[in-house]
């Protein structure tokens, strides 16, 4: 549901997403055990005059010390504020969320653009940004300010980094094999066919966490029924048992064989070591890939946007989810926390974090870009040159139907995909339920 974070450690003992349930609980609903504020501040109890508390998600080492390093910069330019981090383990602090904003959150706090931020937004529970987007929004995109945009036209979002989904490989194996980018979809399945030949496991694939699979459907649908269909879809003003969906499971069906056995026990950063070890010929990911490559391998890493299936669409859209902040309904130092944001919101502070993860990139435009990896700069171009941009299926969707229906469907024909008709039948009965 959202974009894991990078790790120090090739394999993280915890799942990178958390499913969302909580976030369909109404107002009045009972905190789960060992809910408080992230590391026990909040508005209410860590946030002074002089202290901006701070809500972090980043809490795998590497990405929590350069988050630290670069709101720790905010301190040297404030004017005597000081910044009170809280860190939560990344999957808590997802399954918190709803009963965290209703507590006694933190001033400024993590989160995602998009129908995520919009679900908080129009439940009252974040604050109005809009007049500090007067001050910043000449350094966003159009599409960035729109994913920072509530129902109600008001901004409540700061988005800070950014980062592309598609099929990544190896040119150095890639090299040694021949291969070329398939420019459509027949081409990949002869890619593929060839490097099932030569002994690879085509493509990488994982499922055991639940979501890694929901971008593989995004591509599909996005790509053979085109952008505005899978926004509706997303939205719920499309069936689930329209043809058009059915079609697209067809086309999963078609390059299911290809895919890597057994995903739904394997977790995605065994997948990405596949990869990484030329077991793999290709993984269908965001570019957080990456974070399982050794430093030494990641100039090694490229990638390309799925191919073409529908050529009315061709690849205009790309899907590239954006990370960023909120502000709580009512921090206890707002002053504090709208001078927090402002800076977040500035090239420096997001130049300063993707040095230590170089498989984002910043959403400012004017950030340097100079000391961008390869994988940066072409991550950077592809989203720049997209038509549209997706968030991807979980962000996009109403929280409930993409942790229950999306997550079982999509599981359920990864084991068996000779029944997409009953898999289609449940989530749109489920889709019918939830969207009223």
């Amino acid at each position: 549901m959202d974009r894991y974070t990078p790790s120090s450690t090739p394999l993280p003992l915890l799942g990178r997403r958390a499913m969302l349930k909580v976030m369909l609980a109404g107002a009045g609903v009972a905190a789960m055990p060992g809910l408080a504020a992230c590391g026990g501040g909040g508005s209410g109890s860590g946030s002074s005059a002089n202290t901006v508390s701070f809500g972090n998600n980043l809490s795998d080492q590497v990405p929590k010390d350069a988050i630290t390093a670069a709101v720790k910069g905010f301190e040297a330019k404030s004017g005597g504020l000081t910044v009170a981090i809280n860190t939560k383990q990344h999957e808590q602090y997802q399954e918190q969320i709803n009963n965290y904003l209703q507590g006694k959150p933190d001033d400024v706090l993590a989160w995602f653009a998009g129908y995520r931020m919009r679900f908080f937004a129009g439940k009252g529970l974040t604050g109005d940004l809009t007049d500090l987007w007067g001050k910043i929004g000449s350094s966003y995109s159009s599409a960035l300010k729109e994913a920072s945009t509530g129902s109600d036209g008001k901004q409540y979002f700061v988005p800070f980094t950014q980062y592309p989904w598609g099929i990544f490989y190896r040119k150095s194996l890639w090299q040694e094999k021949g291969y070329a980018v398939p420019k459509t979809l027949d081409e990949l399945v002869a890619l593929a066919t060839k490097m099932k030949a030569d002994g690879l496991v085509p493509i990488a694939h994982a499922q055991k966490q639940g979501w890694p699979s929901m971008g593989t459907f995004d591509q599909i649908n996005f790509r053979q029924n085109g952008y505005q269909f899978h926004v509706d879809l997303m939205a719920g003003k499309e069936d689930w048992q329209d043809k058009r969906v059915k079609d697209v499971f067809d086309t999963w069906k078609r390059l299911l064989p290809f895919h890597q056995e057994n995903a739904l026990g394997r977790e995605w950063q065994e997948a990405a070591q596949s990869l990484q070890q030329k077991k793999s010929g290709m993984y269908l990911l965001g570019s957080f890939v990456g974070q399982q490559f050794p430093k030494a391998e990641q100039d090694d890493l490229d990638f390309f946007p799925f191919p073409e299936i529908n050529p009315q669409f061709g690849t205009d859209t790309v899907e590239a989810p954006i990370d960023g902040y909120m502000m709580a309904k009512k921090p206890a130092n707002k002053d504090g926390a709208l001078k927090l944001l402002e800076y977040l919101s500035t090239g420096e502070p997001q130049v300063a974090y993707l040095k230590a993860d170089p498989t984002a990139v910043a959403t400012n435009s004017s950030a340097d870009t100079s000391g961008y990896t390869p994988l940066q700069k072409k991550a950077a171009e592809v989203i720049k040159s997209a038509k549209h941009i997706t968030q991807f299926l979980d962000r996009d969707t109403d929280p409930g139907f993409a942790s229950d229906a999306a997550t079982n469907g999509i599981n359920a024909f990864i084991k068996n995909p000779n029944d997409i008709d009953s898999v289609l039948k449940g989530m749109a009965d489920q889709a019918k339920s939830i969207f009223k």
